[in-house]
């Protein structure tokens, strides 16, 4: 953690008049935790979150002129990296862009592999999405600057998918930059095509680059000024507009239970939770879409703000029950498989909280079985693991053993 960060907190603590063990009580945090914080200490996020509560104040205001530290790991698929940065940000001359000569593409082989793109991302197989980008964006690149009239129309409109798919990638392995040209880019060539469910899309996607960027209120600003602009008469509304409205709304809460603003978070869930109600069943369509949305999935995310919250009990009263339920979900539909994973991590991270290790190692055994590339990018699954191999008074079983081993974790 940056010393600015420590500095922030231990100043907001002085001007409310509280020792460290005030702070520490008013949080739900122990003195030794406040005490490694204000040093400068490894901090986790929801650490943050707690203090800000005890502060009284908004997360976000703790980050107030600290500077962005870089993103450190290789969790971006480096060697696919240089490609994809070419193809996304190529060289810009007097004329234009300076690409090579190409023959012109076949938009609809382009969107097949555009869909394909948004199956191997539901399916966490990220190098393949990486190997596909390049190759994609270049095509579209073409395709825009060679098709007039209404095949233009139409290459723009996949330009503007591909851009789409790209920000989603580049979001998920933290290359912040990149995404961020992407998804403008995205929301630029939708908006001026007056494809505005699309442009909404492609700001949904940078609400949550912001978030998790802990750029709280600018993510909710953004999310809650675009949904009062396509807010839909639900008399009317298509699929796709409660859609986009929905996953908006689902923003703005994820970013306001963050930021320490429950009154906005509980009308942002119940918002999502009408328009989920409406569509009834879960509605995926990769080329209007940011993600899957539905009743299930406004749910798992109004159980994942009980997690930010760190209620356990709460998370595991809800986590298979009504909305939820077998039956529920085979009537509506399961949420993505991104979505459902982070799930069943905050239903680990409660039963780890409450002592319950195994029931924790069932939940990650399970997810290492259907999603193993996934979990190992997952901030939340290693803090699960730490924990367990920290409070473990008994000998760690090799299925424990293995698990640190796949995540990385030493105990």
């Amino acid at each position: 953690m940056s010393h600015e960060l420590a500095a922030n907190i231990r100043n907001y603590r002085r001007r409310a008049g509280l020792t460290q063990e005030g702070l520490a009580a008013a949080s739900g945090l122990s003195p030794s935790v406040v005490c490694k914080v204000e040093q400068g200490g490894e901090v986790r996020v929801e650490t943050l979150h707690a203090l800000a509560r005890g502060l009284g104040v908004s997360t976000s205001s703790l980050f107030t002129t600290e500077a962005l530290e870089p993103v450190i790991g290789n969790e971006a698929n480096q060697r696919y990296l240089v490609e994809l940065r070419r193809a996304l940000m190529p060289p810009v001359g007097l004329s234009g862009a300076v690409t090579e000569e190409a023959e012109p593409p076949d938009l609809t082989a382009v969107q097949r592999e555009i869909n394909d793109g948004h199956l191997l991302y539901q399916a966490d197989r990220y190098d393949s999405v990486a190997k596909k980008l390049p190759g994609i964006l270049r095509a579209t690149e073409t395709a825009t600057a060679l098709f007039e009239g209404q095949e233009g129309e139409r290459a723009r409109e996949v330009r503007a998918q591909a851009l789409l798919l790209a920000g989603k990638y580049l979001t998920q392995v933290r290359q912040y930059d990149l995404a961020y040209h992407a998804l403008a880019e995205e929301i630029r060539i939708s908006r001026e095509a007056g494809r505005t469910l699309a442009a909404a899309n492609g700001v949904a996607g940078l609400c949550w680059l912001f978030l998790r960027q802990n750029r709280f209120d600018e993510a909710e600003k953004l999310a809650a000024a675009t949904a009062s602009e396509i807010e839909p008469r639900f008399s009317t509304a298509t699929p796709a507009q409660l859609a986009a409205w929905g996953e908006l709304s689902m923003q703005i809460a994820a970013v306001a239970v963050r930021n320490n603003r429950p009154d906005t978070a509980r009308e942002a869930r119940r918002m999502a939770s009408t328009a989920g109600s409406a569509l009834g069943t879960e509605h995926t369509d990769y080329e209007n879409q940011w993600a899957t949305f539905g009743p299930a999935t406004a749910e798992i995310k109004a159980v994942e703000d009980l997690s930010v919250l760190g209620d356990a009990h709460g998370v595991l009263q809800r986590s298979d029950e009504g909305l939820l339920s077998t039956a529920a979900l085979r009537a509506s539909g399961r949420p993505s498989p991104n979505n459902w994973n982070r799930h069943r991590l905050d239903v680990a991270k409660a039963h780890a909280a409450l002592g319950s290790h195994q029931e924790a190692m069932d939940e990650l055994t399970a997810l290492r079985r259907t999603s193993p590339e996934w979990l190992k990018h997952q901030t939340m699954a290693r803090h699960v693991m730490t924990d367990i191999l920290r409070r473990r008074k008994r000998t760690l079983t090799g299925e424990m053993r293995e698990m640190a081993t796949h995540l990385g974790v030493v105990g």
